[in-house]
């Protein structure tokens, strides 16, 4: 079973290194990995280039696009692995077994995606854990909940995307938690949690950095589940609800 792993960069000559290393340097050993670069201009497109290690990526495109997942679309337009996933370029996996565990949770052949839990950590100190994206298993109702997948934990088998579509680009902040709603809550894709810590995320993504992004951010979820479940009715209140359930996750550590 081959995997297929994009990584979407823009700018990411700092840490783009040990994304790739963490994905190049996984025991699994089928794996497709395709770099959709944004048209950097620090650095990022030659350090690919001349890089020994990056002479293993098996795909690398560099072009302007209309934000992270335009880019990611492109990516999974590319792909031909059974299954994918999404790695950004300010992330890394854990350890090296990761990949291992999503091919062994994919033997399974009714299973059509799965997800983990995820670490933000500092952006220069990756043992520093700052918040732990602790997630469980998804049951009907937890969308309207504020709760979703951490996305870059979140693989799924290409006849999914095939299937049911990819990244919409009218919510460019919150398209992430639009299909995982999409594919989780309204096609009833059938997903496996597995209760282990699969990603390192730097803190200071795109939909994070201030408040006002915060609340855009939210206010796009509200505007996706109204989008996907619109037999159900969403209350404004739903924007508080999901930002007050990331609270905890600052107080919680990994065992």
């Amino acid at each position: 079973m081959k995997i297929s792993i994009i990584t979407v960069s823009f700018n990411a000559v700092h840490t783009i290194t040990e994304t790739v290393d963490s994905v190049l340097n996984q025991t699994y050993k089928d794996i497709e990995y395709i770099v959709m670069d944004g048209a950097s201009s620090d650095g990022t497109q030659e350090l690919v280039r001349i890089h020994p290690q990056f002479r293993l990526i098996n795909q690398f495109l560099s072009e302007p696009d209309s934000g992270i997942y335009d880019a990611m679309n492109k990516g999974i337009s590319l792909a031909s692995g059974d299954v994918i996933g999404l790695l950004n370029a300010d992330d890394i996996y854990v350890d090296n077994t990761v990949l291992e565990q999503v091919a062994k949770v994919f033997e399974d052949q009714s299973v059509d995606a799965c997800f983990a839990d995820l670490v933000y950590v500092r952006k220069f100190d990756l043992t520093k854990v700052i918040r732990y994206w602790k997630s469980r298993e998804y049951t009907s109702g937890l969308f309207k909940k504020g709760w979703m997948p951490a996305h870059p934990t979140f693989f799924v088998r290409r006849k999914v995307y095939e299937k049911f579509g990819l990244f919409d680009l009218n919510f460019p902040r919150q398209a992430d938690f639009e299909l995982t709603l999409r594919y989780l809550a309204v096609h009833q894709v059938s997903a496996r949690y597995i209760p282990k810590v699969w990603v390192k995320m730097r803190l200071g993504g795109a939909s994070n950095r201030n408040l006002f992004k915060v609340i855009s951010a939210n206010v796009e979820a509200y505007r996706a589940c109204k989008k996907n479940l619109l037999k159900i009715p969403i209350a404004p209140i739903f924007i508080l609800r999901k930002i007050a359930s990331r609270i905890p996750q600052f107080f919680k550590r990994p065992k």
